[in-house]
C-alpha cells in the first residue's frame, strides 16, 4: 500500500513537472520584455532629450548668426547717409576708385548729354521695404534727411517728372546701361544686385552733394516700387583730389612758392571732351581768387591726360581743355588773360602708372606752372 502511495505521487509529479517549467518559462519572457520595453522607452526619451537640445542649440545659433547679421549690415550702411526706416539690405559693393556719371544740370535738371563726371570712392547699397512707400513718400523723406544733414538737393524728382514715363524702362538703360540705343551712363559697372523692372513709372530720383573730411560727398538715390516691394538703390560717391584735396587759394600759393607748380585735380571733364562739368566750379573759382592776387607774374596752364587713346589726340583734348579753363578763368573770374598761357601736354609726363585705374586718374589732371 504505501509502495503504491509512492508510485502514484511519483507519477503525479511527472504529469505537473512540464507545465510548472512553461509557467516558469513564460514568466521568465515576460520579465525579460518588459526590461526590454523600458530600456527602449528610456533610449527614446534620451534620444528625444538629446533632439531637443540640439534643437535648443541650432535655434540659439541662427539667432546669434541673424543679430550677428543685422549688426554687419548695420555697419555697412554708410556712415552718412542714414539707412530708410524699416528697410533691409540686399545687396553692397564698394569701388575704390571710379568714374561715375550725374546727368544733373547746374539748374537743377536732368542733362544726360553732359553729365557730371565723379571720381572717387563710390559705394553702392540696395535696399528693399514694403510697397505701401510709395516713390513720392521715399522722395520726401530723403530730402528731409538731406536737409537736416546739411546735403545741397540738387535734384529731387518723381514719377512723370522723370521724363521718362511713357518708356519707364529706358530710365534704366540711359543711367545704369553702357552704350546701346540711348547710349548710356554705364553706372552699372558700380554692381546690381536686384535688376529693376520694365514698364514701371513709379519712381523717384534725388542727388545730393555735402561735404566731409575735405572731400564732396554725392548721395544718389533711385527708388522704384514694385508688386512687393520697393527697391532703393543708394550711391554714395567720395570726391577728393587724388594727392592734394580740395584746392585752395592757400594751398596753391603754399605749393607754388616751394615747387614752382600744383596739380590741380578738381577740374572736372567728360571722357574725351573739354567742356567744363559744374562740380569744378568752386575749384575754378579758388584758382582765380589765387591769380588775381598775383597780377606781377604769369602761369601756364597746362592740361594733362592718361595714356588711353591716340597720342596726337590726347595732345589735342589736353590742349582744347587748357584752352577751355583759361576761357573760364578770364570770362567768368575776371582774370587778366595776360597772365595765362594754355598748353597741352597730353600723356607726355605722367606722375603714376596708367596701368591702374587709379594712377590712370593721378595723371589726368591740370597744373598751374610758375613761369
Amino acid at each position: 500500500m504505501r509502495k503504491f502511495s509512492l508510485l502514484i505521487i511519483l507519477g503525479l509529479l511527472i504529469i505537473i513537472s512540464p507545465t510548472i517549467n512553461a509557467q516558469v518559462s513564460v514568466s521568465g519572457a515576460l520579465n525579460r520584455a518588459s526590461k526590454e520595453i523600458k530600456k527602449s522607452s528610456d533610449k527614446k526619451e534620451a534620444d528625444k532629450k538629446a533632439q531637443d537640445e540640439l534643437a535648443e542649440k541650432e535655434k540659439a545659433k541662427q539667432e546669434l548668426e541673424e543679430q550677428e547679421k543685422a549688426k554687419q549690415e548695420q555697419e555697412k550702411d554708410h556712415p552718412l547717409v542714414s539707412r530708410f526706416e524699416g528697410a533691409e539690405m540686399k545687396f553692397y559693393k564698394e569701388t575704390k576708385w571710379g568714374s561715375y556719371k550725374l546727368p544733373v544740370s547746374e539748374k537743377g535738371t536732368i542733362s544726360w548729354g553732359n553729365p557730371m563726371a565723379l571720381e572717387g570712392k563710390v559705394t553702392r547699397i540696395q535696399y528693399t521695404v514694403s510697397n505701401d512707400n510709395n516713390s513720392e513718400f521715399v522722395l520726401h523723406n530723403y530730402k528731409s534727411a538731406f536737409n537736416k544733414s546739411g546735403f545741397e538737393v540738387l535734384i529731387a524728382i518723381a514719377n512723370e517728372e522723370l521724363g521718362v514715363s511713357d518708356r519707364p524702362h529706358t530710365w534704366n538703360d540711359k543711367y545704369y546701361v553702357a552704350g546701346g540705343y540711348y547710349n548710356g551712363l554705364n553706372n552699372g559697372k558700380f554692381g546690381m544686385g536686384i535688376g529693376f523692372p520694365t514698364w514701371n513709372n513709379k519712381h523717384c530720383f534725388i542727388a545730393a552733394r555735402g561735404h566731409d573730411n575735405n572731400k564732396d560727398i554725392y548721395a544718389i538715390i533711385y527708388a522704384i516700387v514694385t508688386d512687393n516691394y520697393t527697391l532703393i538703390t543708394q550711391d554714395v560717391v567720395e570726391v577728393e583730389a587724388v594727392e592734394t584735396g580740395f584746392v585752395t587759394a592757400a594751398n596753391i600759393s603754399n605749393d607754388i612758392s616751394m615747387k614752382g607748380f600744383i596739380a590741380i585735380y578738381d577740374i572736372h571733364f567728360d571722357t574725351g571732351k573739354s567742356e567744363i562739368n559744374p562740380t569744378s566750379a568752386m575749384s575754378l573759382k579758388n584758382i582765380a581768387e589765387f591769380l588775381n592776387s598775383q597780377t606781377e607774374k604769369k602761369y601756364l596752364i597746362v592740361g594733362h591726360t592718361d595714356n588711353v587713346g591716340d597720342f596726337d589726340a590726347n595732345i589735342q583734348l589736353s590742349t582744347e581743355r587748357a584752352n577751355a579753363i583759361v576761357n573760364e578763368l578770364i570770362t567768368k573770374y575776371s582774370v587778366n588773360e595776360d597772365l595765362l598761357k594754355p598748353v597741352g601736354a597730353g600723356s607726355m609726363s605722367p606722375v603714376a602708372t596708367n596701368s591702374t585705374d587709379e594712377g590712370k586718374a593721378k595723371n589726368r589732371r591740370v597744373e598751374i606752372v610758375e613761369l
